[in-house]
């Protein structure tokens, strides 16, 4: 089954490879093939070898890194998108960030012969059958870690079982977020001793030391909606709500927008003008002398919607008013502040409990201006919300000491 895996993987390349260059800036399409081929940078002595797809995993897989090092493992980072590599990069400065070469096995062999990995670990659900396979078969022990699995790429997997049972027989310890999860795992093949619930990297996250110049810029007494990670579409009702706040009862009102892709944000820009609004981009905020007169800054640099939320008087969570799954509330939650979000977070299935909690709330489209008068209105209710998120947060920690544990136990 791997052969004809990499007869079809093979014959698709010619096909998106093209599509993938060009979508790159001309100055960095070379080194992205020579990664993609595996051509990267040869290191001395051994490393643990973490595989984040994009943005989301990056950041889930951050406390999990910090983890290794502080234990005197060096680490080595690879990613499927930019921004997902721009991310790492920003939050780790100096640490080697590459390309996850293609799932070919010479590019894999070529990687793994310059990088010498002691462990090859995969985030969440990225199942890359060669990588897993050519890791184990060169003594490289495989694990997944802060896996899940929706209930749609479930379905999927348990299609193609009878390959997917192989891939993971090859894989050495899957630690899952939940028991949901680790039954999923099971359907599609993994062997149930081989599969631990540990719990969810993303209650462990931790903000920068340093907080990006612009948040400063905002003035102290001025209230603040940061709208993260938000999707095409979302945009238009945010800004249609914030004008009819800032009407109607609150004229000093300042709204930070976080796109969740940096490159629509010329898009973005488009929407506030049609709404008459100015605006400022994060990355031009330095050169400002004094405090921000613009009422809206558009965040176009990636890695720092996490401390933005540090400044929000309520924070609305993207993609769940775009019936895209919804986009990660313990951001804001970490904070401490109030949490808004939309009918569709069917990515972050403990958002109910969250809920029910009362660290957040969950509002149509039509009621998000009411809503959001509700808790600008409301100091006392603003900060029971807020508290009620943070000790949600804070009470299911322990994911990343549970992994890190387990897998240095393999490495001894």
């Amino acid at each position: 089954m791997f052969v004809i895996y990499t007869v079809i993987y093979c014959l698709l390349l010619p096909f998106f490879l093209p599509k993938e260059i060009t979508k790159r800036p001309k100055g960095t399409r070379l080194n992205w093939f020579r990664e993609k081929i595996g051509s990267v940078e040869k290191d001395e002595g051994w490393a643990v070898w973490v595989h984040a797809v994009s943005v989301g995993e990056v950041m889930a897989a951050a406390p999990f890194i910090e983890a290794l090092n502080e234990r005197g493992v060096k680490t080595v980072i690879s990613t499927i998108t930019d921004t997902g590599r721009k991310v790492a990069r920003y939050r780790f400065p100096g640490m080697r960030i590459i390309y996850l070469p293609f799932d070919l096995p010479v590019a894999l062999g070529r990687a793994i012969d310059r990088i010498n990995p002691r462990a090859f670990v995969l985030m969440e659900t990225e199942l890359w059958p060669n990588a897993i396979r050519v890791m184990q078969g060169r003594g490289v022990p495989v694990f997944i870690v802060n896996g899940r699995l929706s209930e749609k790429s479930s379905a999927g997997y348990r299609k193609m079982r009878f390959f997917f049972k192989r891939v993971l027989s090859k894989v050495a310890l899957i630690c899952v977020q939940d028991e949901v999860y680790a039954e999923r795992a099971a359907a599609i093949g993994a062997e149930p001793g081989k599969v631990a619930v540990t719990g969810n990297f993303k209650f462990e996250m931790k903000a920068q030391t340093h907080a990006p110049e612009w948040i400063g810029k905002i003035p102290e007494d001025v209230p603040v909606i940061v709208a993260g990670s938000t999707h095409k579409g979302e945009e238009a009702l945010v800004l249609s709500v914030y004008k009819k706040l800032k009407e109607k009862k609150f004229p000093s009102l300042a709204l930070v927008l976080a796109p969740r892709h940096p490159e629509r944000v010329p898009e973005v820009e488009e929407e506030l003008k049609g709404a008459g609004l100015d605006h400022v981009r994060s990355s031009e905020v330095e050169g400002i002398q004094g405090t921000l007169s613009a009422p809206v800054i558009v965040v176009d640099t990636v890695g720092e919607l996490f401390s933005a939320y540090s400044r929000a008087d309520v924070a609305i969570v993207g993609g769940s008013f775009a019936s895209r799954g919804g986009q990660n509330p313990l951001e804001p939650a970490y904070w401490g502040k109030p949490v808004v979000c939309g009918p569709d977070m069917r990515n972050f299935p403990f958002m109910d409990e969250l809920l029910k909690a009362g660290g957040a709330m969950m509002v149509k489209n039509d009621s998000m201006t009411d809503a959001l008068e509700t808790l600008l209105s409301d100091e006392v209710k603003r900060a029971e919300m807020g508290s009620k998120a943070r000790a949600f947060y804070i009470e299911r920690a322990g994911a990343v000491k549970k992994t890190v544990e387990a897998i240095m136990e393999f490495l001894k």
